[in-house]
């Protein structure tokens, strides 16, 4: 996986993130460094040890899904934006909460970065490669956070733009490009 692929990942799999932030963003009257920070920790940290385990589970079965990991990644990559493109597409609205406490935020980091868990088991091929992705994915979230906790507060409603919905066909777009270049390389 190249570097522009795993930068794309990052974006992709940061998309639900940035979304709560913006609610956030709306939630807070008050939202200051400290806030974003809190809530970029939050989501970035997770985001990083969710590829991690992924990998980890994913490694003690090489063996056995390393001629299949082109489908693995196609199909994963594709399930996980078509469930954001279908959550995107929802017309039931997120109730925007203000609280930063641990049950909230952990149930917030939780939820946002369960695709970024299936995602590890890509990277089960690549060697060391995990590190850095789950890095640059962390660091993606951490700053689309912090993006969407100012967006949220300065734009508020105003701006109408679905970036759930952005993430989604990012992420499926590159299952697609994985698979065909595997396909492709095979020939």
């Amino acid at each position: 996986m190249s570097l522009v692929e795993v930068i794309l990942l990052a974006v992709g799999l940061s998309m639900d993130a940035f979304a709560v932030s913006v609610c956030k963003g709306l939630a807070i009257p008050k939202i200051n460094f400290k806030t974003m920070a809190i809530c970029g920790a939050w989501f970035g940290g997770f985001q990083f040890l969710m590829p991690m385990i992924g990998y980890l589970l994913g490694a003690g079965f090489t063996g056995y899904i390393t001629s299949i990991t082109p489908w693995i990644a196609f199909v994963l990559l594709s399930l996980i934006g078509g469930n954001m493109i279908k959550e995107s597409l929802s017309k039931e609205e997120e109730k925007a909460n203000d609280s930063l406490g641990v049950k909230i935020m952990f149930t917030m980091a939780i939820a946002t970065s369960i695709d970024a868990l299936a995602t590890g088991l890509i990277f089960v091929n690549q060697g060391n490669l995990i590190y850095f992705a789950a890095l640059i994915i962390a660091l993606g979230s951490f700053i689309f956070t912090f993006i969407g906790c100012i967006i949220g507060l300065k734009v508020g409603q105003k701006l109408h733009f679905n970036f759930e919905l952005l993430g989604g066909i990012i992420l499926i777009l590159l299952g697609i490009k994985i698979f065909i270049e595997h396909y492709l390389s095979l020939k």
